[in-house]
């Protein structure tokens, strides 16, 4: 984390940099942004020191960059660069903070117009990186204690004897199985591509192989240029195991670093990081110790503290006495109170019912009256009677049913017609023919 003091009002975060930390966060930035960079321009004001290391700047028509190289890498320089001579700087940008400058560690340095392999490297980095196969967030942790550890390497290799004698000294408890490969020249990317198959399918089969080694001594960038084959640095972000990637030097970048888990800058280093030493455990079992110790007297004095809370809480039984009975009186006045406010609740109910009694009898006995009388007037418009006064008569027969239809009536038989004012005896006659 980045240090800072935040003050509520300044920045999109309200944070207020130091100086320090600021030129820190840049130079981060910038390492995570574009390093390993490769820059041409012509040398300016080339200087060696005692020290041997090496400063000058590079330029061009459009910018200029400080540039300092330590002794290791201008060792290994094989001209010498002089002010106007331009060339291709290989390293890490960074930031001085002292000055606030920023600045070009070089790592390597050749004339102009040897750095086709180069770019090559940086166009295939930027495309994975352009995919996430570099981003952190998609790389594990080591486990704490491998209980076998895989290497792939060539069983030639100066970097396997490097990685046992590394293995032995620190973990020899620990099984190592070798994936032999060749680790230089056409055929090596094919050859690191199959051993790492045969770890993954070992791996998936039986477990074997808790962490994977791939490693190789330093060289040029030809050398090394088996671990930027795009096969095998998809391949290592498919691994099932985490992957730790040892191969050159410190100085020395390939794209299976940036694919693998962790990158050592040494084969040896690579072999340490996953096997940390027996001293190193007993330290933290001893940490560990400790801090369940303090943890255990803690939670004692914990307990300490809470059993004399209880005991003077228990030492003085007259308080809770007289706690309690304050409480009762409490509820007893509520009580009071309650029963008091319902009883007079139901006072005033029973006298808004006794009022609103004859109101409703009333009003119900009238309700009664109309429905009675309306029902009335419907039932006399149904007398019979009404129909008679409009001149119509009632047929009947002997026994006093209603004669509706002709089928009823037989010849000869005597009928009663009701009217208006009276009764009439008739008999059936035939019925006279039309001429």
């Amino acid at each position: 984390m980045v240090e800072g003091i935040s003050d509520g009002r300044t920045g999109p975060a309200g944070l207020v940099w130091g100086v320090g930390p600021l030129m820190r966060a840049i130079a981060d930035a910038l390492a995570t942004r574009f390093n390993p960079v490769a820059v041409r321009g012509e040398i300016s004001g080339f200087s060696r020191a005692a020290s041997g290391h090496c400063y000058f700047t590079l330029k061009d028509e459009g910018g200029q960059v400080r540039c300092a190289m330590f002794r290791r890498s201008a060792d290994q320089v094989s001209f010498a660069p002089r002010d106007g001579q331009v060339v291709e700087a290989r390293g890490k940008l960074d930031v001085y903070g002292p000055r606030g400058d920023l600045q070009l560690i070089v790592e390597s340095l050749k004339p102009a117009g040897q750095g086709a392999l180069f770019e090559q490297f940086l166009r295939l980095k930027a495309k994975l990186t352009e995919e996430g196969l570099f981003d952190d967030d998609r790389k594990r942790e080591l486990p704490l204690q491998p209980k076998t550890i895989g290497v792939v390497t060539s069983l030639g290799a100066a970097a396997l004897r490097d990685v046992v004698t590394a293995l032995r000294r620190r973990v020899p408890h620990i099984p190592v199985v070798i994936f032999p490969a060749a680790v230089q020249g056409v055929q090596a990317p094919a050859e690191l591509c199959s051993a790492m198959r045969t770890a993954f399918q070992r791996h998936l089969d039986s477990g074997e192989s808790d962490v994977l080694l791939l490693v190789r001594g330093g060289g040029s960038l030809e050398d090394l240029w088996g671990f930027n084959d795009e096969a095998l640095v998809r391949l290592i972000t498919q691994a099932p195991m985490p992957v730790i990637c040892g191969v050159g030097h410190e100085t020395d970048f390939t794209l299976a670093d940036f694919a693998a888990d962790l990158r050592a800058p040494t084969p040896t280093a690579a072999a340490e990081m996953c096997a940390p030493t027996r001293e190193s455990r007993l330290g933290e079992l001893l940490y560990v110790q400790e801090r369940l110790g303090e943890a255990a007297l803690g939670e004692l004095d914990q307990r300490a503290q809470r059993l004399d809370r209880l005991g003077q809480r228990l030492g003085r039984p007259s308080g809770r006495v007289h706690t309690s009975r304050q409480r009762l009186l409490e509820a007893e006045h509520r009580l009071q109170r309650g029963l008091a406010l319902s009883a007079q609740s139901q006072r005033n109910r029973i006298q808004a019912m006794e009022k609103a009694l004859p109101l409703a009898l009333n009003r119900a006995v009238a309700q009664h009256a109309q429905r009675l009388e309306r029902s009335g007037t419907a039932l006399s418009m149904l007398d019979p009677q009404l129909v008679l006064e409009r001149g119509y008569a009632l047929l009947t027969d002997a026994r006093g049913e209603p004669v509706t239809r002709m089928a009823q009536a037989g010849l000869g038989e005597t009928l009663r017609g009701r009217l208006r004012d009276g009764e009439l005896s008739l008999k059936v006659l035939p019925t006279e023919q039309s001429p």
